[in-house]
């Protein structure tokens, strides 16, 4: 038996991405086999180059190709990709007949999904609209792996989406968005991984409900605010009532006070500048008829 077989894995110590990377990387064909053509193949690049040379003064701006510093091409010659990660960003040569460039940007992209229909866990239909920031991580990988990393990166964000939002009900879904969308990012980039995406952020901009489900949890928050607010003017009335009876026993023990009360009242109607004033009579003096009367 060999003795590599008795050494352990390269990757059995590492994370799972630190893992995915190596994979990917012994996946990758090396330099040797990228460059490895057949007669026929070297034969269309000699014919090629001879082209290029016969007329070269026209054929230099076929052959010279420029990428922006965002940018990265990646070229296939004769079917066969050429370098491991793309070239540029800067100018660089290539061979127009046998040659196949494209060139994919490394910008983030915003995607705007449509506006996704999920009937939540309590059997709430509601509507959302979702964005979704990527970019492309791996240039090579987002052309071999992958025929539309756009278009299939915009499907994979709504399908995951809805099956993230249709698990919960409607109050998660309104109270734990945060949640929600990292659990979302979280599993679209570990799709994309393989296409070379790279998905940074995925935001629910808008939860919508329908108008009968607005009018009941309308409904439903005015008579919590009606009752709270019956409840607080219950609690006034029992308070100003108890600051009532304090004052009034106060009063009852000097009769001098209320006197004082009686013309500190007057005082505040005749600031009013009111053409009628009731001036009111203290009890007091009613007690000696009353004695009278008793007594007669």
């Amino acid at each position: 038996m060999s003795s590599d077989y008795n050494q352990p894995h390269s990757y059995q110590n590492m994370g799972p991405s630190d893992t995915r990377v190596q994979i990917a990387e012994q996946q990758k064909p090396a330099p040797d086999q990228e460059t490895n053509y057949n007669c026929c193949s070297l034969v269309l690049i000699f014919l090629s180059y001879f082209l290029i040379i016969i007329t070269f003064p026209v054929t230099i701006f076929f052959c010279i190709r420029i990428v922006q510093e965002y940018e990265r091409a990646v070229i296939y010659r004769l079917g066969r990709l050429m370098g491991g990660k793309g070239f540029g960003p800067g100018m660089f040569f290539m061979i127009p007949c046998t040659d196949t460039i494209t060139v994919i940007d490394l910008r983030t992209v915003c995607l705007n999904l449509p506006r996704q229909e999920i009937l939540s866990k309590d059997s709430v239909s509601v509507a959302v609209d979702a964005v979704v920031y990527f970019k492309v991580d791996d240039p090579v990988a987002s052309v071999n792996n992958i025929l539309d990393a756009k278009a299939s990166t915009k499907l994979l964000a709504e399908t995951t989406l809805r099956n993230v939002l249709g698990v919960h009900t409607l109050t998660e879904i309104l109270g734990q968005r945060e949640s929600l969308t990292r659990q979302t990012r979280a599993i679209v980039d570990e799709a994309t991984h393989s296409w070379g995406i790279k998905v940074e952020r995925v935001e629910i901009k808008d939860v919508l409900l329908p108008q009968t489900m607005q009018r009941s949890m309308a409904a439903e928050a005015e008579s919590a605010r009606e009752a709270r607010a019956k409840v607080i003017a219950a609690e006034g009335e029992q308070q100003a009532s108890r600051a009532l009876k304090e004052a009034a026993d106060v009063i009852n023990e000097s009769p001098a006070a209320l006197q004082l009360r009686y013309l500190q009242t007057l005082n505040t109607i005749s600031a009013e500048k009111n053409s009628t004033i009731v001036f009111p009579i203290p009890i007091e003096m009613f007690k000696g008829f009353s004695n009278n009367a008793a007594a007669s």
